[in-house]
């Protein structure tokens, strides 16, 4: 299940590239939202919101539930430029000893971070680059990036819906936009195997792991 954590780090990062299907903005509009496919945030580098911003994953637990976690320590930047799509970048990174579990028995988190799972010793960072922007909509786009795991580099597709910004304002100095995400990965694919039921079982911890993303990002002030 950690390996699924780590996923979500990926996923993050590239829902920034939601932003591609943005409007340019107006000056003087006012301090809203706006409607899918327009916003009045200002194109420039913004940076990840850690308050307002979760990395969820869950994966088949036995075949009975979907285990839920998440990574805490998430970091981002993101170059967004809503006249020019395709021109927009996201970084993203991820502490995975921030991991987060609910109600974890004595030493299940040491076994998660240790060489059987995500080995947070060896790989201290889980990272994604984003390398293109494929709109699918007025507000959705396909965002794909490599996705480093475990030491193993993959691409990966996030399905990412922009939900919104507005300009600087006096309690926003830099602007603000809004992003959601949504991917599948395998975790035997980065070389997390250990728990993989075997074929015609649901005996063990689930090899797929769905990442949810939710993110706001905030642009730096002018000057």
């Amino acid at each position: 299940m950690t390996t699924k954590t780590s996923l979500v780090l990926g996923a993050f990062a590239a829902l920034a590239l939601a932003g591609a299907a943005l409007a340019a903005p107006t000056p003087g509009e006012p301090v809203v939202a706006g409607p899918p496919g327009k916003t009045t945030a200002p194109a420039g580098a913004y940076s990840l919101d850690r308050n307002h911003s979760t990395v969820v994953f869950r994966l088949s637990h036995l075949g009975f539930s979907h285990y839920t976690a998440q990574f805490e320590t998430v970091t981002g930047d993101l170059v967004f430029d809503p006249a020019h799509p395709a021109a927009m970048t996201v970084t993203a990174s991820i502490d995975p000893k921030s991991l987060r579990l609910p109600f974890p028995p004595a030493g299940f988190k040491d076994e998660l971070l240790g060489p059987h799972w995500l080995d947070a010793g060896t790989y201290p960072e889980i990272a994604f680059r984003s390398t293109k922007v494929d709109m699918t909509g007025p507000n959705t786009a396909r965002v794909t990036g490599d996705f480093t795991l475990h030491g193993v580099t993959r691409p990966v597709v996030l399905e990412t819906t922009f939900n919104g910004g507005y300009p600087p304002n006096s309690f926003d100095k830099g602007g603000r936009i809004g992003f959601s995400a949504h991917t599948v990965i395998r975790r035997s694919d980065f070389g997390v195997k250990n728990g993989i039921p075997a074929a015609g079982s649901n005996l063990g911890v689930g090899d797929q792991v769905e990442v949810t993303i939710e993110t706001e990002w905030g642009g730096k002030p002018a000057g």
